[in-house]
């Protein structure tokens, strides 16, 4: 499938949540939708999902526009971090419900993720702990295996262990029944090796879509001897520096060539990615100041 979003914009009386957003997802694989809170990130999913109209712009999968489109909005799935307080079904019944709308549902995997999980399959769902209720969500869109499947920070509640299997779950199943996977999240540091691509949302504005391992290449830690680090990246982008006693750690932002880094290592120095984690952090920073 291919989602095509252009000049986007969302507006509420005075405040604007999306301003002229483009970006368009055509492969199978898991994009990392990266923004601080009130960023937009779940306008942008909402609208998506047909949740929410835009004020201007366009949102089409296929070609089609998916608001109050039935066969579109079959093929797409959001889970969101909801309330199951009133929900008096019992777990299977709910996935019962889900499966009548979901032409791709597999029930007996989801069964498989109701033991991973140790959810009480006789147990009310409204009595279910918070962590509980996000592993039902994580299974209703693993197992819905819809062509296009967004995860808005679906994993709030759930403890480190559970995290591990819903990751674990989502890397095999997308190697699997490969799709359209959007994630959006905080957890950037714990997160990151699962995205094959990153749309990086900031202030209602897209302020980059790049292939992970791209992105990556863009950014570099140089440690060494006070003197020596400073004389070598006196003429890069340095977005941020550590330094203890005579050591010291510069962040530099812009693609680092191969025979530069061959110099830093000639110079004695250290050469490391990145994390994205903080590459998120004075990326952001610099678009807030």
């Amino acid at each position: 499938m291919n989602i095509k979003v252009e000049n986007l914009s969302l507006s509420y009386s005075n405040h604007t949540a999306l301003e002229d957003v483009t970006c368009e997802l055509n492969e199978k694989k898991i994009y990392g939708l990266l923004g601080r809170n009130g960023a937009g990130k779940t306008t942008l999913l909402s609208i998506l999902a047909s949740f929410n109209k835009p004020s201007k712009g366009s949102v089409t999968i296929d070609g089609e526009d998916p608001f109050e489109n039935a066969n579109i909005m079959q093929q797409v799935a959001f889970l969101y971090d909801k309330s199951y307080k009133e929900e008096s079904s019992h777990v299977i019944n709910l996935l019962k419900d889900v499966q009548r709308y979901r032409p791709n549902f597999d029930m007996s995997y989801a069964e498989d993720l109701i033991e991973k999980f140790k959810l009480n399959k006789k147990k009310p769902i409204k009595h279910f702990s918070k962590g509980m209720q996000s592993a039902l969500n994580v299974i209703i869109g693993l197992a819905s295996r819809t062509p296009v499947t967004i995860f808005d920070e679906v994993y709030l509640g759930m403890d480190a262990p559970s995290r591990d299997i819903f990751y674990k779950e989502l890397l095999q199943d997308q190697h699997d029944h490969p799709r359209i996977m959007i994630l959006s999240t905080h957890l950037v540091s714990e997160m990151d090796y699962l995205f094959d691509e990153v749309i990086l949302l900031n202030k209602g504005k897209i302020l980059l879509q790049e292939e992970f391992h791209s992105l990556m290449s863009k950014g570099a830690t140089i440690t060494g001897n006070t003197e020596i680090v400073d004389d070598f990246v006196q003429s890069m982008n340095q977005i941020n520096f550590k330094q203890l006693g005579g050591t010291k750690s510069v962040m530099i932002y812009g693609e680092l060539r191969d025979d530069k880094k061959q110099a830093a290592l000639d110079k004695g120095l250290e050469v490391t990615p990145i994390p994205l984690h903080d590459l998120f952090i004075h990326l952001t920073e610099e678009e807030n100041k």
